[in-house]
């Protein structure tokens, strides 16, 4: 099965990319839309990648990259939710902004870009995933 890429958004004061380096693992858990939830059910699986990004933060960016290591499963508290359970792989050198990301060729079809968007789990194609890599490891 081909590995496939991912956004999560999180609210930093809720749960940042350090609290996830701390936790070393950690299920994602908590996500209460229909749709975000079945691409975790279904979709998510154990290997993908995932852009960190952190929302309504000044600014709001990607911050790093994750692995799913644990593909989705009924949440123990709400069964009826799912959960998957991520790692951090590294911290990107360069936060990358969410107007860096508007303003970048190669990244207007980012479902995070699109107008109403407001999943907090959404799929990022490969390219994507990995000019935004690329932005995040490069001098500026």
């Amino acid at each position: 099965m081909a590995r496939r890429h991912w956004l999560l958004k999180t609210e930093p004061g809720s749960f940042s990319w350090d609290d996830l380096a701390k936790a070393r693992v950690t299920g994602w858990d908590g996500v209460r839309n229909y749709q975000a939830r079945n691409l975790m059910r279904d979709e998510m699986n154990k290997g993908d990648l995932v852009l960190f990004y952190h929302s309504n933060a000044d600014p709001s960016a990607a911050v790093g990259v994750a692995r799913v290591v644990r593909k989705g499963y009924p949440e123990a508290e709400e069964p009826t939710w799912s959960q998957v359970d991520i790692a951090p792989v590294r911290k990107l050198k360069h936060p990358v902004s969410l107007e860096r990301m508007k303003v970048t060729p190669g990244l207007e079809g980012m479902p995070l870009l699109r107008k109403g968007n407001r999943l907090s789990v959404q799929s990022v194609s490969k390219e994507e995933f990995e000019l935004v890599l690329k932005l995040g490891n490069a001098k500026e």
